[in-house]
């Protein structure tokens, strides 16, 4: 693709993998579960590095692994939450999510990319604003699909308060990726630099 270096795709290749780990981490590890309010929520990390990815890469380059993410998974690699693949992944409730994360990694890309110097209000308000837009659309998406095509008539009040135990626990992630950015910046900004002076 015109403009991208091999490190830039090596970084790309690395989110989408870690994207896939971030998915399926309590597949391999089932303790790793937070119990909040009566239930137990997985600590998944997609949004984490969806946020990650945008404020390391840039829009750009953050938003092509996040396209690329999806696309393994569409084509059949079970990159998804609970080793789910295939196109029908994408018409589950939970597909606003999958699709979601290219967004994330897009605005949280191009809020750091403005910001002249690097600086934890900066990077929080990037991952914050990642993090309303990943559930702005999932939670609206999933409202859709089970109001409509799956015939599950729920109001969007109840589809919001059965996403706050996630809502807490990826806005403590969120802003745990920008306190790991700003240290990340501060240690080797010259390749951080270099990695997102691509414009698009």
């Amino acid at each position: 693709m015109k403009g991208l270096r091999p490190i830039d795709l090596t970084f790309g290749s690395v989110f989408v993998c870690l994207m896939a780990i971030g998915a399926n981490i309590t597949v391999w590890f089932p303790i790793l579960t937070v119990p909040i309010g009566g239930t137990s929520v997985p600590l998944s990390l997609q949004t984490f590095f969806a946020v990650l990815a945008g404020l390391m890469l840039g829009r750009r380059l953050g938003s092509i692994a996040m396209i690329t993410y999806t696309l393994v998974g569409v084509a059949g690699v079970p990159v998804f939450a609970g080793l789910i693949a295939g196109p029908m992944a994408l018409v589950n409730p939970t597909g606003g999510f999958i699709i979601s994360f290219i967004l994330v990694a897009f605005f949280v890309g191009w809020i750091s990319e403005k910001s002249k110097k690097p600086s934890i209000f900066i990077y929080t308000t990037a991952a914050i604003i990642g993090l309303i837009i990943n559930y702005g659309f999932g939670v609206s998406y999933m409202y859709l699909a089970m109001n409509t095509w799956l015939e599950l008539n729920i109001s969007y009040l109840l589809a919001w308060v059965g996403m706050i135990p996630f809502i807490i626990k990826d806005t403590a992630f969120a802003c745990l990726a920008a306190v790991f950015m700003i240290n990340l910046a501060k240690r080797i900004p010259s390749r951080w630099t270099s990695t997102k002076s691509i414009k698009a």
